[in-house]
């Protein structure tokens, strides 16, 4: 079978090609152009996801294609210890426990450390898209990915003034582990993520000259470890701040601009959530679960493993279809439909399951609700452009958009007359 996630239907509609494979009755397969093999029912997912002895996660972070030797020497140099993704018994438990100590990971927690860091990067890009009335813009680069971007700066302590080249080392990574550059980009590419972790490194590094006094995430890290290299050594301290820089922002990112696309692509959702604020918890849940920003994760075997009706040989790296998997009808019924209300949204494996479950689960969910909530209230009339088409950026585990251009209006549904027109016309057909 052959995957071809960089190409093709793949790119504009990926869901055409997890039925293809749910509806196959092995349910695990050899893609032969990616040398991996595939594990798509919402159980084996799971299963996988959960069983991190079989399912290791060693490679997790590693290219899905071989690195040209100029770019192999470059990436050997970055000397980041793994602490989250990439980690493994027994170093995983120890650096899981410190991540938890230090990053609010309950909803409660996530309300009292960065509701007011979320609501007021909110505040400020729904004004500044405001202000805008009439224009067209892309929701991508101008809210989807900043807001994220802002908050995560923000809850590690790194000025704005940096955000441009985080989020282009940040995408870069994504590039060069997901996806499939050429040899001169798989150089530069590798040379930026080098740069990115001497960064991170410096970051760390200022915050031990200073005595880590502030309240910013690696502060907090620095003051758990205590000078204790058993709990937490200064190079985990900046490996986490290095995954958070991209984890911490790219996945938000991807959940915002997977939630505004259901929104807008259908008008009554959209107007829904400007007459019910309290609908976009269910919203961005079924978001999660209709279209995740992460639908492949990679995992290898440590032993050989039986998965249905199919042995994965020892050493094999398999890539987890976790929007396969929130698709698969032995779990959500109707499952290629988007109900914002379904009740069995909360299955979904979007944010992972087991030891790596999403530690930031509650700041992406915080942060896709109240934005959503917030432009709703103050651009009700938002809308897709007509020229807008929905396809993503060639890769093999983030779905990203490369564009979702949108009219600014904020004027009420009910002071435009088309939209009036639209509203009678569907009452009259209900």
């Amino acid at each position: 079978m052959r995957l071809n996630p960089f190409t093709g239907t793949y790119l504009t509609d990926p869901a055409s090609i997890w039925r293809r494979i749910l509806d196959d009755p092995d349910g695990v397969h050899y893609a032969e152009d990616l040398g991996l093999w595939l594990i798509s029912r919402h159980a084996d997912v799971r299963r996988a996801l959960a069983d991190v002895t079989t399912f290791a996660n060693t490679l997790t972070l590693a290219p899905v294609y071989e690195v040209c030797p100029e770019a192999l020497s470059v990436l050997m140099q970055i000397d980041a210890p793994p602490t989250t993704a990439a980690a493994d018994p027994p170093v995983h438990p120890r650096t899981r426990r410190a991540l938890r100590a230090t990053f609010a990971n309950t909803a409660e927690r996530v309300e009292a450390d960065y509701g007011a860091i979320v609501r007021r990067r909110v505040d400020q890009l729904v004004n500044r898209l405001a202000a805008r009335q009439g224009d067209q813009v892309d929701l991508i680069p101008e809210f989807a990915t900043e807001l994220p971007l802002l908050v995560v700066l923000d809850i590690l302590g790194v000025p704005d003034a940096d955000i441009g080249r985080i989020r282009s080392w940040a995408d870069g990574q994504i590039a060069l582990v997901w996806g499939q550059p050429d040899p001169a980009e798989q150089v530069r590419l590798a040379r930026d993520l080098l740069e990115f972790w001497h960064y991170c490194e410096d970051l760390v590094r200022q915050r031990v000259a200073s005595g880590h006094e502030g309240d910013d995430f690696i502060s907090r890290a620095l003051a758990y470890r205590d000078d204790d290299d058993t709990v937490l050594t200064v190079p985990e301290v900046a490996s986490l701040a290095f995954n958070l820089l991209v984890a911490g922002h790219e996945t938000t990112a991807g959940l915002l601009a997977h939630a505004l696309d259901q929104a807008l692509s259908t008008p009554q959702h959209w107007s829904a959530l400007t007459t019910d604020p309290g609908g976009a918890a269910a919203f961005v849940n079924e978001t999660l679960r209709f279209a995740p920003a992460i639908d492949g994760w990679l995992r290898v075997t440590s032993r050989d493993v039986t998965v249905g009706t199919v042995t994965i040989p020892a050493g094999a790296r398999c890539l987890l279809l976790i929007g396969a998997a929130n698709r698969d009808p032995a779990v959500f019924a109707h499952p290629d439909q988007f109900h914002p209300h379904r009740v069995d949204a909360g299955n979904h494996l979007s944010f992972g399951h087991g030891p790596h479950f999403c530690v930031g689960a509650g700041l992406a969910k915080l942060e896709a609700e109240i934005a959503i909530t917030r432009l709703a209230d103050s651009i009700p009339g938002l809308r897709l452009a007509s020229e807008q088409q929905r396809s993503y950026k060639p890769n093999v585990a983030f779905r990203a958009h490369r564009t979702l251009l949108a009219t600014i209006d904020t004027r009420t549904s009910a002071d435009i007359p088309a939209a009036r027109d639209e509203v009678a016309a569907e009452a009259h057909a209900a």
